[in-house]
């Protein structure tokens, strides 16, 4: 090794220990896992805002809700329990019948009970009648809403705080479907078939858990990106490695949220719902944490992307050939860069697979993540590859020996990358001892 060669490597083995000193790797780790942690909180309580305090979302949800077959079968035989339960049938049907005929009521009336189901089925699946389990749903979830974020007026008040979904009128048009007299119909409990979905006692809690998910839904989102952030600007020297974790806390983070979607599903269903109606509960389940699988599925999608982008800028032989192949447009013609990722992130916007597609703050937040990192890659790739280098055409010379650069050209540039934090520090070290034993 040359004097000069000498001096490079000990120049860059100071600015790696400069590097080292200033760094922060447990605090950068701390950073790290707590913001995953706080990321699985900010998802739950984004969902809860946008899906069970949103009427739009939950009017979206009720439609889906009253189309799902299985769903309409479950609701028929609630239905027509809630008949049967309310309503002597057997003594009704004595009433039409002829003196003669009288004792068939007892097995007609049970014998008219599947029926009955089939019925209700078919009663469900008009469209009148949807509309109407729709409305009587949407009404009581702005209730809930009312309630819960203490609003009054529209006849609402918060110091009963009962909230019901009524199906009264269903059963009533159920018993007029089977023939059931409208007499006896008359004698139906009024609370017949209404759901309470919330009461007086449970009203201070409720309360004050919604004015945390408001608030909790926006700043810990903030405090998550906050700490990620902070995490990746205390990791000099290995500031490239830090966004790659936090890439992969991010395909954790939404793994953990759909994996728990499923399992708190099952869980619930098992310990809730009869057997019967096991199969409708679950389907309500998905549509009703459709977000939340939605959420998790974006944070995955999210956390790749950043994976795949800091591993195309590492120093592996593979993503370093991509970026040689890519440098004469990347230095020279920065336009086409941009159009082309302009278009087909205007098409991703166009589709909108996440809610943060579809909100501006979102979608210039994701604009300016993706100009950022164009504007590093091509930093990365000018340093890397000179322009004079990529543009540059020479005739090739059979009896000429292959010229690479120089030891101390190659220490520089590695140098560089370190202090950027393109590399890691066992990186760096590697690829040193390449470039001096190559010499």
């Amino acid at each position: 090794m040359t004097e000069t060669h000498a001096q490079v490597a000990a120049g860059a083995e100071d600015e790696q220990a400069a590097a080292s000193k200033s760094r922060h790797p447990g605090l950068v780790w701390t950073l790290t896992v707590v913001a995953s942690v706080l990321a699985v909180l900010s998802i739950l309580t984004t969902w809860v805002n946008r899906q069970m305090l949103d009427n739009d979302a939950w009017n979206k949800a009720t439609t889906q809700v009253i189309q799902n077959p299985e769903v309409r079968g479950a609701l028929a035989t609630y239905l027509v329990n809630q008949l049967y339960e309310n309503v002597n049938v057997e003594e009704a049907l004595q009433e039409q019948l002829p003196p003669n005929a009288k004792s068939l009521a007892g097995p007609l009336a049970a014998a008219l009970r599947q029926p009955a189901t089939r019925s209700a089925e078919f009663v469900l699946e008009r469209p009148r009648v949807q509309q109407a389990w729709i409305t009587s749903t949407t009404l009581a979830h702005e209730k809930l809403v009312n309630v819960l974020e203490n609003k009054t007026g529209f006849g609402i008040s918060t110091g009963e705080g009962v909230v019901t979904v009524d199906l009264h009128e269903l059963i009533v048009e159920l018993g007029t479907q089977i023939g059931i007299p409208a007499d006896a119909l008359a004698r139906i409990p009024a609370d017949a078939g209404v759901i309470t979905l919330m009461r007086s006692d449970q009203l201070s809690a409720a309360q004050a858990g919604v004015q945390a998910v408001h608030v909790l839904s926006v700043w810990l989102l903030v405090l998550v990106l906050g700490m990620y952030a902070a995490a990746v600007y205390l990791a000099r020297g290995a500031r490239r490695e830090a966004l790659r974790n936090v890439g992969f806390a991010g395909l954790i983070v939404g793994l953990v949220v759909v994996v728990a979607r499923r399992l708190l599903g099952n869980y619930a269903i098992d310990a809730l719902a009869s057997p019967d109606f096991k199969g409708s509960v679950h389907d309500v389940w998905l549509i009703g944490t459709s977000i939340l699988g939605q959420i998790g599925g974006a944070t995955i999608l999210y956390g790749a992307v950043i994976v795949i982008g800091t591993t195309f800028a590492g120093p592996t032989t593979y993503a370093t050939a991509l970026r040689r192949r890519s440098a004469p447009v990347m230095n020279e013609r920065p336009g086409i860069i941009a159009l082309g990722t302009a278009v087909a992130y205007l098409l991703l916007v166009y589709w909108g697979p996440t809610h943060a597609l579809r909100v501006w703050w979102g979608i210039l937040l994701l604009a300016g993540l993706i100009a950022l990192a164009i504007v590093a890659l091509r930093r990365q790739t000018l340093r890397e590859f000179p322009a004079v280098e990529t543009m540059a055409v020479v005739e090739p010379d059979a009896e000429a020996e292959p010229r690479g650069p120089s030891a101390a050209a190659e220490l520089s540039r590695l140098s560089v990358l370190h202090d950027s934090g393109a590399i890691s520090d066992s990186e760096f070290a590697r690829a040193k001892e390449l470039a001096l034993s190559a010499r």
